[in-house]
């Protein structure tokens, strides 16, 4: 059977999203978005030029290939990023919002009272709200009990590569809600997502991950992979951990 994630009624066969800001030119970007097999791309519509009346990043991505998932980076209050998300529906005619709202400029961490704050005004106006909060399982149960259609705790900090710093608590955030959790942030290298997925994440998120890489092309596929195989080693379900040797060939049986 075809493995589909579905977040807010829309059916998608990756699981690997991917973000738009920091690559060299445009046209690294198309060829890293082809090579991830992504199906959901997401824009900062902060960042973006939203009139077309000159060059846009929203030039370089086709609406018919790509789901476009805009976000509000940037956004430090609630009342900015409720804002921005009207601006987005607005011009991109959609309800899905990837909802950011920053409690600090150095380590761009979540400000999770003004996110809960934004996502409520959110959902009530009809958006499929998409939350990036920190890797805490009361305030991703909290943001189900809103109505957010997933929940995006970050790996580790915006940009980091330093990958999941807390393991245990992706588990109990899997454990306490129902929606999909999707990881964001962090992600450095493929091995990052692929234990992400392995966790039993439903999808993972990334952007500096590829964008940042020596050759994002490359790093795209790299990301693509890991995601299906660690998908596939969760569903497979992986052999326990012993301290001890456990003979591959056992010689039970073995008449001498």
């Amino acid at each position: 059977m075809e493995d589909i994630l579905e977040v807010g009624g829309r059916r998608f066969r990756s699981r690997l999203m991917v973000g738009t800001g920091k690559y060299s030119s445009y046209d690294v970007m198309v060829k890293a978005l082809e090579e991830s097999g992504a199906e959901v791309v997401t824009v900062a519509i902060r960042r973006v030029n939203l009139d077309r009346t000159k060059e846009s990043l929203l030039d370089y991505i086709d609406p018919k290939r790509y789901t476009i998932l805009p976000n509000t980076a940037g956004c430090y209050t609630a009342e900015e990023a409720i804002r921005t998300a009207r601006l987005a529906r607005e011009a991109l005619d959609t309800d899905l919002i990837k909802l950011e709202v920053i409690g600090d400029e150095k380590t761009l961490m979540p400000d999770n009272g003004a996110l809960l704050e934004a996502a409520k005004v959110l959902v009530k106006e009809g958006f499929t709200v998409l939350p990036y909060t920190n890797d805490d399982p009361v305030v991703a149960k909290k943001l189900e009990d809103i109505g957010c259609a997933a929940v995006m705790p970050l790996a580790a900090p915006i940009g980091s590569g330093l990958g999941i710093r807390n393991p245990y608590n992706i588990r109990i955030i899997l454990e306490t809600v129902k929606v999909p959790v999707i990881v964001d942030a962090g992600v450095g290298t493929a091995s990052d997502a692929a234990i992400a997925m392995e966790l039993g994440c439903d999808g993972v998120l990334m952007n500096t991950g590829i964008a940042g890489a020596k050759d994002p092309v490359k790093m795209a596929r790299a990301m693509r992979l890991a995601v299906e195989a660690g998908r596939l080693a969760y569903l497979a379900g992986r052999i326990p951990k012993k301290l001890y040797a456990s003979a591959s060939s056992p010689v039970e049986g073995i008449i001498e």
